[in-house]
């Protein structure tokens, strides 16, 4: 295993946290709505454009339904992240003040993550009116990705991680034509998952040192089995969002476009939740550090999900 190239350590990411310390009261509620007249995702991730059979209104149901589906997932997500970090900060809360205080911060943020979310799907359900169903249940999906090695959830968790980070920058805060409410809720998030991502590097390097060139091998194999299960659901949820977007406009699409609707949607999924992380270049830096096999067979597995 060769050294991770990088300057990150617990002490400069708690300082960070420390900085930024927002509370979900002050970005959401009240008078700050969201904006239905609106689209909520980018068209990098939301891909609706290649729907040449839907009118404009279709076209931003789908674009609000995919929103609502992504903050769904990022707090089933953070439903195994949570007690991930803990079990991970737990064996040494006597030994480093510094890495149990930045760990602990890590999880209480990503439980106010889910307090976020979950305060989100109310004013989105109160607002759209129509009601969308997701796969899970999150209990389920966290105890299928937590019996895996932990350096496999941990390298998940980094791609995650890095996957907000290219979103974000990419292709949301410079993004004039998207709600103001929702970019509020996306660039909150940003500010912490920045910290995070430092975080979960340091992790996945701690758990690695612990392992065998064989074991990283095979947390390797069990990170890609977590991901090909997340890509059955994600071919799930697209029906679903399928679903949704003809209850909600009264839309009867024919066989074929119904199936057009759910394989761009898939695709469009596999790429914000798989594909825009596994190809990120600092998550491919940590894997590289752990096995330069692996990374470049990573990288060739990003390209399925373009």
């Amino acid at each position: 295993m060769n050294a991770m190239s990088h300057e990150f350590s617990y002490a400069k990411a708690l300082a960070a946290s420390e900085r930024v310390n927002w509370r979900v009261e002050d970005i959401i509620g009240g008078d700050r709505r969201l904006d239905f007249n609106k689209p909520f995702m980018p068209e990098a991730l939301a891909r609706t454009a290649p729907l040449d059979f839907l009118d404009a209104g279709a076209k931003l149901t789908l674009n609000h339904i995919r929103a609502n589906g992504y903050l769904y997932t990022f707090g089933l997500v953070e439903e195994f992240i949570l007690p991930f970090v803990l079990d991970h900060a737990r064996p040494m809360l006597a030994q480093d003040d510094v890495r149990t205080r930045a760990l602990l911060r890590f999880a209480m943020e990503e439980a106010k993550h889910i307090h976020l979310f979950r305060t989100f799907e109310r004013e989105f359900e109160a607002g759209f009116g129509t009601r969308c169903e997701m796969i899970g249940p999150a209990e389920q999906v966290a105890a299928a990705v937590l019996a895996h090695h932990p350096l496999s959830v941990a390298l998940l968790i980094l791609q995650v991680e890095w996957m907000t980070q290219r979103h974000y920058l990419d292709s949301i805060r410079d993004n004039a034509g998207l709600d103001e409410q929702f970019k509020s809720l996306l660039k909150h998030h940003w500010m912490e998952e920045a910290q995070h991502a430092q975080l979960d590097t340091l992790m996945v390097e701690a758990i690695a040192a612990g392992c065998t060139a064989g074991e990283i091998d095979k947390a390797v194999d069990g990170y890609l089995e977590i991901g090909a299960m997340f890509d059955g659901a994600f071919k799930q949820q697209a029906a679903f969002d399928l679903d949704a977007l003809q209850v909600k406009t009264g839309l009867r699409l024919d066989a074929e476009q119904c199936d057009r609707v759910a394989a761009v949607q898939h695709q469009a999924m596999r790429w914000t939740y798989l594909g825009s992380g596994i190809s990120h270049p600092s998550f491919l830096r940590s894997v590289e550090a752990l096995a330069p096999a692996q990374a470049t067979r990573l990288a060739e597995v990003a390209g399925m999900f373009s």
